[in-house]
């Protein structure tokens, strides 16, 4: 400092060599610790600012103005000084040709049977209908007897159904559910008809894992209550939705058949051209009929001012008949040279 002049009107030499500093940082650690020197709470230019209490009255607001500038400077070179240093550390350590094409990553895709399902939710939707859910861990009532199955019905067995061993519920004994209509039983008894629903889900049944069955697998099952609904609502809404899954030249066909929770009952065939392929006219593919009104009693209907109808299949026979594929199991194993091609 020059003689005679008070220490903060010579402040340049020191902010020059505090900027030198920084400069000469080489990496982010060295940085702070060249910050902690000079701007940190024992760093020279923080000792300065210690110091204004000591000068006299009538120097300090000068003083002080002088310091601060310093420090703002300071401050402004030391954030300038670390977007370098982070930029080079964000470099490549070894050199690399940036103008070289980008490595395209793996897109993934949805698996074949999510593609189903929501094929099948989107054509329902456009009908009116609403997705529902329920629990796969169900109770007997929900499952079977809201259902009207009768006690000796064989799924009810335990070598057909996954019951949970010393579990007895409010409603009987606890099981997988072996289909989504226990979620048509607690849609019901939650609201007031009319009923619009399809309802997808995983279900389970005591099954040998072989090319057509599995004991884990996927159903879709429908429910529509109103009044005056018949089975050609039924036979039209059917034929609508496998025309948009299966294909325009789909026929569809209804025999007579039994299930406990519908009556009438029928079951649905279709013929298009790769059934025509497989050397069969006609392919089994879901259940349907009239709501029995038993299980409209038993939720709560009046079945002499509602009607209604239901249908089920399964997700992994449409798949399979959708896309030709002659094994189930070839779903679970997660082989992606499989699921690659869809």
């Amino acid at each position: 400092m020059r003689r005679g002049m008070a220490w903060w009107h010579d402040l340049e030499p020191l902010k020059q060599e505090a900027l030198a500093a920084f400069d000469a940082a080489r990496d982010l650690a060295a940085l702070d610790q060249t910050k902690a020197a000079w701007l940190g709470s024992h760093g020279r230019l923080t000792a300065l600012m210690k110091q204004l209490g000591s000068l006299p009255k009538e120097e300090r607001p000068a003083a002080g103005k002088a310091i601060n500038a310093v420090k703002a400077e300071l401050e402004a070179a030391l954030v300038a000084r670390r977007r370098e240093l982070e930029l080079e550390a964000a470099r490549p350590k070894v050199p690399f040709d940036f103008t070289l094409p980008g490595r395209r990553r793996p897109v993934g895709r949805l698996h074949p049977l999510t593609q189903v399902v929501e094929d099948i939710v989107r054509s329902f939707r456009r009908l009116g209908f609403a997705v529902a859910d329920g629990p796969e861990l169900e109770d007997e009532y929900h499952c079977f007897d809201a259902l009207n199955t009768p006690a000796d019905h064989p799924a009810r067995d335990t070598q057909d159904t996954f019951y949970l061993p010393d579990a007895p519920g409010p409603h009987g004994r606890w099981l997988l559910r072996t289909h989504t209509s226990s979620v048509q039983i607690r849609v019901m008894e939650s609201q007031p008809p009319p009923v619009r629903i399809i309802v997808p889900g995983r279900v389970y049944r005591r099954d040998n894992a072989d090319a057509t069955h599995n004991p884990t697998f996927h159903q879709i099952e429908g429910l529509y209550v109103d009044r005056g609904v018949t089975v050609g609502d039924l036979k039209g809404t059917v034929e609508h939705v496998f025309r948009e899954l299966m294909g325009r030249d789909v026929r569809i066909r209804f025999r007579p058949h039994y299930f406990s929770y519908t009556e009438p009952s029928y079951e649905i065939d279709f013929s298009n051209a790769l059934t025509r392929k497989m050397g069969r006219e006609w392919l089994e593919i879901a259940g349907c009929g009239m709501v029995n009104p038993v299980v409209f009693e038993t939720v709560g209907y009046d079945p002499e001012v509602w009607t209604g109808w239901a249908f089920g299949f399964g997700i992994e026979r449409i798949a399979m008949l959708r896309y030709g594929i002659p094994d189930i199991r070839l779903f679970y194993e997660n082989d992606l040279r499989f699921l690659h091609q869809f």
